[in-house]
């Protein structure tokens, strides 16, 4: 029995190439790992760093989540050089960090403005962008993650700008990187080229290759840099699948740290939940991964700052204990 409702017909639509489009950011907005940056101090960061090399060195897991905006920042440099010394062993992003990264690393530059765009009517409609469809419909068929396909596609590519790219960087390096897709969330999305399914298939096989990596999360790091819904939704269920496993064979996973950076000005104790009347209750990142997941034994940290800023400085506090 079909749907009794019409489908929009993505064949009316028409496509521009990416040299058409004004963008937003372009090369000289990346950092160099020597380049300076926005001055961030926090009394909290030294132990934070400490607790990850502890990690490290206990093979726990050292799991980075973060949101479009921090590529968006320049950091990519930093955050493959704390995978190549393996201080991070898993990376987790929303559609918009693929996004930006395959950008990035193809031309050199990513980001649109909505408002100049929407207008018109050609937000996101950028035909090579729409290549990534291609590339997670070939995920599923190869039994890849989302994520996986992408960074051996941009690896293997002869894209100008591919060192930038944190997916190829992680699919070089054997670091899972994982991409949780939202349908409907991404430019991606409006190409008629994209099937629904095959993104279901690949990023909920990233989900499970995420899951994965929390079963190693006691002892661990978890790091959520800009992303208010994906990272503690995604990290809340795949803490219960583990926890549920691990309650099982009478192991814990209950001591680890979680460290939420973002720009989101929490009032009062950031370990402690706010009152429902209170609007940033709705904050997810505070109420799940500051408070109610680390409960019962594990400890939370809050950096309030700009990613340019907080990312390189988590890096340098990193390299001031080894």
């Amino acid at each position: 029995m079909g749907s009794k409702y019409q489908l929009f017909d993505r064949s009316r639509l028409r496509l521009k190439p990416l040299n058409e489009r004004v963008h937003d950011l372009h090369l000289d907005r990346w950092l160099e790992l020597g380049d300076a940056t926005p001055e961030f101090q926090h009394p909290d960061l030294p132990g934070v760093a400490a607790r990850l090399e502890s990690a490290r060195i206990a093979g726990a897991a050292r799991v980075l989540i973060m949101g479009g905006h921090v590529i968006r920042a320049g950091v990519n440099r930093h955050i493959i050089d704390l995978m190549e010394r393996g201080l991070i062993d898993h990376v987790a992003m929303n559609g918009a960090c693929a996004i930006h990264d395959f950008e990035l690393a193809r031309i050199g530059a990513t980001t649109e403005s909505v408002e100049r765009y929407i207008r018109t009517g050609e937000f996101g409609l950028w035909r090579e962008t729409g290549e990534l469809n291609d590339w997670v419909t070939e995920a599923v068929r190869r039994e890849l993650g989302l994520g996986e396909n992408v960074g051996r596609r941009i690896l293997e590519s002869e894209f100008p700008h591919r060192e930038l790219s944190i997916l190829a960087a992680a699919y070089r390096l054997s670091v899972p990187a994982t991409v949780h897709s939202g349908i409907g969330y991404d430019i991606v999305h409006e190409h008629p080229n994209c099937d629904g399914a095959a993104y279901g298939a690949a990023s909920y096989r990233d989900f499970l290759i995420f899951t994965h990596s929390l079963d190693r999360l006691e002892g661990g790091v978890i790091l959520s840099f800009g992303s208010a819904i994906m990272a503690p939704e995604v990290y809340l269920k795949a803490l219960s699948m583990v926890r549920n496993v691990a309650h099982q064979q009478d192991h814990e996973i209950k001591h680890f740290t979680t460290a939420v950076f973002d720009i989101w000005p929490i009032q009062g104790d950031y370990r402690k939940e706010l009152a429902k009347t209170d609007p940033g209750y709705y904050f997810r990142p505070h109420k799940t991964m500051l408070v109610r997941t680390v409960a019962d034994g594990g400890e939370s940290f809050y950096f309030r700052g700009e990613h340019r800023a907080t990312l390189p400085a988590l890096r340098r506090a990193l390299l001031d204990i080894r």
